[in-house]
């Protein structure tokens, strides 16, 4: 299941909602990712997103159906969130259970890697002496096409 939203979300009652995917569940991992005050220049103070809305989710689901693809994945969900966000608040989480750890682990890493360079976010970085849109990172693409 795919959200995009500007609300926050509680990674705990996301995880319930993996565990309670049935008796072969024997792993779930998951991934958060906050806002850091650190980026492209210093003194990051906040971050605003934006999305292509139906695209993106298609994208991600796309995701999910490759990651399904090359593990054994019982359930996956991913929530990422738009709009403008201050330091620490939640943006992103991916969670994955499987029968066991290793599909958990590289399910949820895959998704995450791939979400990182292939759904359509634009992400701009707001400090006191301005705002600016980020880049794609090298770091980013070289790390996704890992998987390749």
């Amino acid at each position: 299941m795919i959200s995009i939203q500007t609300e926050d979300f509680d990674p705990a009652a996301e995880y319930a909602e993996l565990r309670d995917s049935g008796a072969g569940t024997g792993a779930i991992a998951t991934f958060t990712g906050l806002v850091r005050d650190s980026g492209d220049m210093k003194g990051v103070t906040g971050l605003y997103l934006e999305h292509y809305p139906g695209m993106t989710e298609q994208v991600i689901g796309n995701l999910i159906e490759t990651a399904s693809s090359r593990w054994s994945v019982r359930k996956a969900r991913v929530i990422h969130r738009v709009g403008r966000l201050a330091l620490q608040d939640q943006i992103v989480f991916v969670g994955v259970c499987s029968a066991h750890r290793e599909d958990a682990f590289a399910a949820c890493q895959f998704i995450m890697d791939a979400l990182k360079t292939s759904a359509p976010f634009w992400k701009k970085e707001i400090t006191a002496s301005g705002e600016h849109w980020v880049e794609q990172k090298e770091s980013d693409v070289a790390r996704s096409k890992t998987w390749e």
